[in-house]
């Protein structure tokens, strides 16, 4: 059983903008409600010097992903283009199906060596390795007293 939001409907007047907001709700779902299915789900961690980022694309291939680094911002792009044909013997179409999906999302890597990010794609899960930036320690000086 699905469990769905309870509207107080009063049945004794006809409401019709009542009526197309619930069944606009019903076909797309509330205007509120992320979808999760669109969303590139991701794990980060540290470990020792580096963050290590996971982000989850399956069914992509290597060739379907896109990485970009523009001011301290990594964005990670992925485009499918998928058709599936099925004929019979006269050329006649018994199945054909066609899905697009594409993907995006980005990260700030402020305190990131951009220059040392390394990426790794196996099993649908593309793997980032971030070394992060030595901390930056004040330099001890003396001021001279004029």
């Amino acid at each position: 059983m699905l469990l769905k939001p309870y509207y107080r409907t009063n049945n004794s007047i006809f409401d019709p903008f009542r009526e197309l907001d619930m069944l606009e709700q019903a076909f797309f779902g509330s205007r509120n409600e992320k979808q999760p299915e669109r969303l590139i789900r991701t794990d980060i961690r540290e470990e020792g010097g580096a963050y290590i980022l996971e982000a989850e694309l399956p069914g992509f291939k290597k060739d379907d992903l896109s990485i970009e680094l523009n001011d301290n911002m990594l964005t990670i792009s992925a485009e499918q283009n998928f058709e599936h044909e099925e004929k019979n013997e006269n050329g006649g179409y018994i199945m054909r199906e066609r899905r697009r999906g594409s993907f995006r999302r980005s990260y700030d890597v402020t305190g990131i060596d951009t220059e040392s990010l390394k990426a790794s794609f196996e099993n649908g899960v593309l793997t980032l390795t971030m070394p992060k930036l030595p901390e930056l320690k004040p330099k001890a000086k003396s001021i001279a007293i004029e």
